[in-house]
């Protein structure tokens, strides 16, 4: 039994208070496991953890759009190719709750925007309001250097949209801290979750690779990935697939290596973590930091 998790790639601040948040959620996905619950249920776990803690970019806590809006994308993948995901839904506590039963529940993978709302709501989960009065702070503090002229570096044509889509904005290129969790349980089998607010900065509507199967979250039986970083070059390297694929003839940290490769190949900043068939761990990023830890063999180990 092993579980992996990530909290986000980038420069990270307070960076040893967060690791240890990453150690405590650890401990709790893998205890899943340990009572014999499914690899799909430590994953959705550890991941409803980290979104409820408000030190991560997921649920609680998330980066604001272009507009201030917290805009929400998650995904969940089990071996067997079943999936679900929610991309750009607002007003939800745990977006990777609802993307399971998006997965479970109806005949579709992906429900975005109002509809994936409207969908949440017709389950039962409740009005949710995830802006914290942090997040809100930093928006405020970063008005001026946008109207400035000054674009995040990952969003280098924003300029143009200043005063189009809002007064107000915000700007930081900091953090791509995108949350996830992949496990494989006592009986072999394979899962991943993935769940962000996104990129600071982004327009309305922008859907990252998190929700999109193959890019930011992906299983099967060979392996389990989750991703997090630069979501647009991650969509075009189908990153998630790529590794998962690469894991059929290689260990989980070789098909990660070999991942890093080409996205540097391709300037693309991201990290990921996985898991392959045979119970081997892979993580890496190209980024300053990143956020990860795993326990393997009840031993933890947290980078």
């Amino acid at each position: 039994m092993i579980l992996i998790i990530h909290g986000g790639a980038g420069k990270i601040t307070n960076f040893k208070k967060r690791q240890k948040i990453i150690a405590k959620v650890c401990k709790i996905g893998y205890e899943v496991l340990k009572n014999n619950g499914s690899a799909l249920d430590a994953v959705e776990r550890a991941v409803v953890e980290l979104e409820n803690n408000p030190n991560f970019n997921a649920g609680t806590g998330a980066t604001l759009s272009l507009e201030g809006k917290v805009e929400l994308d998650a995904a969940i993948m089990s071996d067997d190719l079943q999936s679900g995901a929610v991309a750009c839904i607002k007003e939800v506590k745990n977006p990777i709750l609802v993307a399971r039963k998006v997965m479970e529940e109806t005949d579709h993978i992906i429900l975005s925007g109002e509809g994936a709302v409207r969908f949440a709501r017709f389950m039962g989960f409740p009005k949710y309001n995830p802006l914290t009065q942090e997040r809100k702070k930093v928006f405020e503090q970063r008005i001026e250097k946008l109207k400035a002229g000054n674009p995040p570096k990952a969003f280098p044509n924003l300029k143009k949209f200043v005063g189009k889509y809002s007064k107000d904005f915000n700007l930081s290129d900091e953090k791509l801290g995108t949350v996830g969790a992949c496990a494989i349980d006592r009986k072999g089998k394979l899962a991943s979750a993935t769940s962000t607010g996104g990129m600071f900065m982004h327009l309305p509507g922008r859907v990252g690779d998190t929700p999109i199967i193959g890019a930011g979250t992906y299983a099967q039986t060979s392996g389990a990935i989750s991703c997090t970083g630069h979501g647009e070059c991650i969509i075009k390297l189908c990153l998630a697939k790529v590794t998962c694929d690469a894991m059929k003839s290689m260990k989980a940290q070789e098909a990660v290596n070999l991942a890093l490769k080409l996205s540097d190949q391709h300037n693309c900043k991201c990290g990921l973590i996985g898991v392959d068939g045979k119970g081997n761990v892979g993580f890496g990023f190209n980024t300053p930091q990143m956020l990860w830890g795993y326990i393997k063999s009840d031993a933890l180990t947290v980078g």
